[in-house]
């Protein structure tokens, strides 16, 4: 039986990660959104991203879902490479569109891959989505399932492939003040964890003019024999490295690149909560906006502190993005973690 967790649906390959499954799946969110639609709910276009990562099985199980999407009426933009999270999540916000996925299982061991599903905003889904699609789940079987071959899909526009990469990347270099960054000519090593994030992230940090070094970056769906979640633990390689040549910083990111592991200049390993932590505080005390935060219930309390000083408020979700995604929108939060 297919069920969400709080980061999508993850499955060991060959066991529950297969083709029926991964079809069945995406008939079943096909139906959600033509529900949508007939319901009145939905009066843009009926269009679905779909972007996938590195893991065995993830661009296949993306071309799955991209079919079952056009034969169901519903545009499939498949992003034409392996792509981070972060970029499909952009994709569906700058199409304007209602719904995507990534195929990935984020952090979790090389065995395992899944499908993460995002709504409008490029927003995690939310609880109420994905619990409505289990239940149509339910109600499926294997012939209920509708595909067309890829080539006709293509052929009929109705898969189509999309390159965003330079829209996502302008729209990062944008938000950030490049000159300052520039001013402080930073030699920095990168470990993708044999994941998706060395293009984009390199070309952001090479337009600051950065001196960029690259390890982990080769096509491994083993990982290298790792978890790909950076950690003190994982990150060992990067914290030598970065002390041993000089490096100003070390930057690591999982499988899929929605998770950030830091590595200063003294080989201190700088934890997600803190980083989270000065970033809320920067933009409190730096850049003067005003806003609370989200967190869950295992990240830092040390964020009710800061949001109290500020006379603004900390609040509290369970584990998981989707939950975050809500949170912020509900209170409008700035930032959450």
């Amino acid at each position: 039986m297919i069920k969400f967790g709080t980061g999508g649906w993850r499955a060991i390959i060959g066991e529950e990660f297969t083709k029926d499954n991964v079809s069945l799946l995406a008939q079943g969110i096909a139906q959600y959104v033509k529900n949508q639609v007939h319901d009145g709910k939905e009066k843009n276009e009926v269009g679905f991203v779909v972007g996938y990562d590195r893991r065995f099985l993830s661009k296949r199980a993306a071309m799955w879902i991209s079919k079952i999407m056009a034969a169901n009426e519903i545009t499939a933009y498949l992003i034409h490479d392996i792509a981070p999270t972060p970029l499909i999540m952009y994709t569906v916000d700058c199409l304007k569109l209602k719904y995507g996925a990534a195929v990935t299982a984020s952090h979790n061991s090389y065995d395992y891959n899944g499908i993460k599903l995002f709504a409008g905003g490029g927003r995690d889904a939310s609880l109420e989505v994905t619990k409505e699609i289990e239940k149509i789940l339910n109600g499926l079987t294997l012939k209920d399932i509708k595909e067309i071959e890829f080539e006709e899909g293509i052929n009929l526009g109705k898969i189509k492939k999309i390159d965003p990469f330079n829209d996502y990347i302008d729209y990062i270099l944008q938000d950030i003040d490049v000159s300052k960054i520039k001013e402080r000519h930073l030699k920095i090593l990168l470990d993708p964890m044999y994941g998706v994030a060395k293009t984009c992230l390199q070309t952001v940090l090479i337009s600051a003019r950065c001196s960029i070094d690259v390890i982990n970056d080769r096509h491994d769906p083993l990982f290298g024999g790792r978890l790909p979640s950076p950690s003190a633990e994982t990150l060992k390689k990067l914290r030598d490295m970065v002390v041993d040549r000089k490096y100003d910083l070390g930057i690591a990111t999982d499988g899929d690149a929605d998770r950030l592991g830091i590595i200063d200049e003294m080989g201190k390993f700088i934890h997600p909560n803190d980083i989270l932590v000065l970033l809320y505080y920067y933009l409190l005390a730096y850049k003067g906006i005003k806003g609370g935060v989200v967190r869950n219930i295992a990240t830092t309390h040390l964020l009710d502190r800061i949001a109290k000083d500020y006379g603004e408020v900390c609040y509290e979700v369970p584990v998981g993005f989707k939950h975050i995604s809500q949170g912020m929108e509900k209170n409008g939060a700035i930032i959450g973690g």
